[in-house]
């Protein structure tokens, strides 16, 4: 039998020892996390008084210090008004440096969660653990450190791994350029940057995402009187401000089809990328559709899987997340409303600019108004550009692919662009141009983060850490590589 080589891992041992060491203690460490609301600063004004994010940042360094890690530490950075960031560093046992990425932050809780379930309660049904910021992310940083320690346990050589855990991604990251410059000293240079913050297109192979869309958003306003008036006295005589709202946003959208108007919102799609959608499309099949659960017989947009994925990840498209000026039904006399308010939320290409396109979507909805309303489109102060890969260097894909065969029973790895958008994505990438990016995650068909009875597959999560911990010995033997060759 031949020797195994230096840094490889045993593939069975090493996702037998994820499996036991979610199963015995991180699954407990995540459920105490959920039942802090500690909710993102866009979401909870007295944040800092609250010191929900700071008791989530304390805790976590305290677990990590807590670890058989040899050499690790862990700290919270922390000034007045910013978000705290925990710090950990781990030493190396070879070459290379990776850097770990997630977020500690939450969404709202919202409503609509099934009986028994909340946000803040978390419940586990033996394949899924129930509560809000689970899947997103809380299981990063357990994740990562459960991979060294799978490595470790095998005596292989792994790189210096660093985690960056902030605790402001859902408000934009408006902290994370801080942080970084406050701690690049330390850091140092990267090889592998690795983000824990996205989704997956199934559970039975590992998922790599290659882009994100950005996003911008805003408030719509039209006032058309000063007060509401008698429908049978006003109708016919004073245009109703909801159908000046369709009329904007008419400018803006092609209600039959969903495409948007405006030529600068879109961008070609680049080959690499359509082609991943097609094989990605090909092996998800009508899936890419069936993971939302639709009401009755309706259905997606269009019929073609790679097509939906496309939509998702390299097309504008735009919702109204919200509205005002409207009574409850119950509530809804014979009056011609004098104002209606929505707020439009707009996704974008990966490569389109944020700020551009908000600076255009507010001149096409203002211009001109209808019948002389008064219109004003009031943007919000949070935009997020997109991101899209730089080309995988091949001991990286094959490293990926390997991890894959090896961890879910020989399926081979499968690429996928995301709808959602991850602002930081773009800040490290900037800030680290040589590194390789490996972004992943949990959030794969009924995980419904950011919604109600968010989850996190406990299986799927198993064999992620397993394939997290493959990848780096593979960064230490190129770093290595790299080093023998002088380059």
């Amino acid at each position: 039998m031949p020797e195994r080589p230096d840094f490889a891992l045993d593939p069975g041992r090493t996702l037998a020892f994820c499996r036991d060491l979610w199963n015995d203690s991180l699954l407990a460490e995540l459920s105490a996390f959920i039942e802090v609301p500690a909710l993102s600063p866009a979401y909870d004004d007295d944040w800092e008084q609250r010191g929900l994010l700071d008791r989530t940042a304390t805790d976590l360094a305290r677990w990590a210090r807590s670890t058989p890690v040899k050499g690790l530490t862990a700290e919270v950075l922390r000034e007045p008004g910013r978000t705290p960031v925990v710090y950990v560093d781990i030493p190396g046992t070879g070459e290379g440096t990776a850097l770990f990425y997630g977020h500690l932050d939450k969404q709202p809780g919202g409503t609509g969660w099934s009986d028994g379930h909340g946000p803040w309660t978390p419940v586990f049904d033996g394949t899924r653990l129930y509560g809000r910021g689970g899947a997103d992310d809380g299981y990063a940083a357990y994740a990562a450190l459960a991979a060294v320690l799978a490595v470790d346990d095998q005596s292989v050589p792994r790189p210096r791994c660093v985690g960056v855990f902030e605790t402001g991604e859902e408000s934009g990251s408006p902290d994370l350029d801080h942080w970084l410059d406050v701690l690049s000293p330390r850091i140092g240079s990267v090889d592998l940057l690795m983000c824990l913050d996205s989704g997956a297109g199934d559970y039975d192979r590992l998922w790599l995402v290659t882009s994100l869309r950005g996003h911008c958003s805003g408030r719509l306003d039209i006032q058309v009187l000063d007060d509401g008036a008698h429908s049978g006295d006003a109708g016919g005589v004073v245009p109703s401000s909801f159908r000046v709202l369709r009329m904007l946003l008419e400018r803006l959208e092609d209600s039959g089809s969903g495409r948007l108007l405006p030529p600068s919102f879109g961008v070609a799609i680049p080959p690499e990328r359509r082609a991943q959608a097609e094989e990605a499309g090909a092996v998800l099949g009508q899936r890419v559709a069936e993971r939302f659960s639709w009401h009755g017989s309706a259905g997606p947009v269009v019929d073609d899987p790679a097509e939906l994925l496309l939509n998702r990840a390299w097309r504008p498209s735009l919702a109204i997340t919200g509205a005002e000026g409207l009574p409850p039904i119950a509530e809804a006399g014979n009056v011609l409303r004098p104002h209606t308010g929505v707020k439009l939320s707009l996704r974008l290409p990966p490569t389109v600019s944020s700020k551009a396109a908000v600076r255009e979507l507010q001149a096409l909805l203002e211009a001109d108004p209808p019948y002389g309303t008064r219109v004003r489109f009031t943007p919000d102060t949070v935009l997020a550009d997109g991101w899209n890969a730089r080309t995988m260097r091949p001991w990286l894909h094959d490293a990926l692919d390997q991890a894959s065969r090896d961890h879910y029973d020989g399926a081979r790895l499968a690429m996928i662009g995301q709808g959602g958008t991850i602002p930081l994505m773009g800040i490290l990438q900037q800030r680290y141009p040589d590194a390789q990016v490996l972004a992943c995650g949990v959030q794969g068909p009924g995980t419904n983060a950011h919604g109600p009875n968010e989850s996190l597959h406990l299986p799927y999560t198993h064999r992620l850490t397993a394939s997290l911990a493959s990848v780096l010995p593979a960064l230490c033997r190129r770093a290595a590589t790299d080093t023998a060759q002088g380059g």
